[in-house]
């Protein structure tokens, strides 16, 4: 990642910063999807003088060098994950707790293109994201006073199928 960015950012007549540097360490460092508050708070600890509009402004370049990507997972805010040319999969979202596994199924790669072609369609990307909630009633990810609540049908307007 380090040449890339170096790359993109002399191209776009920008430095390589110590904060840029470390702000992408970070991140590349940082297990699952962060936000912006995630990223900044993990880095804020080992570097207190980076602030958050430095880590909001390297997260777009990093995405516009397309070392990240964005994706809105229903949560009201935009995460981030490192992007891999050849390494394309798929989300399970919690809504009870916002736990996120990435996961890759052939059969559904291959539903998806039949799909297409039937319908004469041609795909030049696609993002998958099925919504549910954990089924371990004792997730310690899910907030303790939501432990004994069924899950919920609707979440931000999407209904259950």
């Amino acid at each position: 990642w380090e040449a890339v960015l170096a790359a993109y950012l002399a191209r776009s007549g920008l430095r390589v910063t110590r904060q840029r540097r470390a702000i992408a360490a970070a991140f590349f460092s940082h297990r699952g999807h962060p936000n912006i508050d995630e990223l900044y708070s993990s880095i804020r600890a080992e570097h207190p003088h980076i602030g958050q509009a430095t880590v909001y402004r390297t997260l777009k370049l990093l995405v516009d060098s397309g070392l990240a990507e964005p994706s809105r997972f229903g949560d009201g805010t935009t995460r981030y994950e490192a992007a891999h040319a050849d390494d394309h999969h798929d989300h399970l979202i919690c809504v009870e707790c916002g736990h996120i596994v990435e996961f890759r199924d052939d059969e559904i790669e291959r539903r998806q293109i039949a799909i297409a072609e039937r319908n004469r369609f041609a795909v030049t990307d696609h993002k998958m994201v099925i919504y549910g909630s954990c089924q371990d009633g004792k997730c310690p990810r899910r907030p303790s006073d939501n432990k004994s609540l069924p899950p919920r049908a609707l979440h931000e307007g999407r209904k259950s199928t």
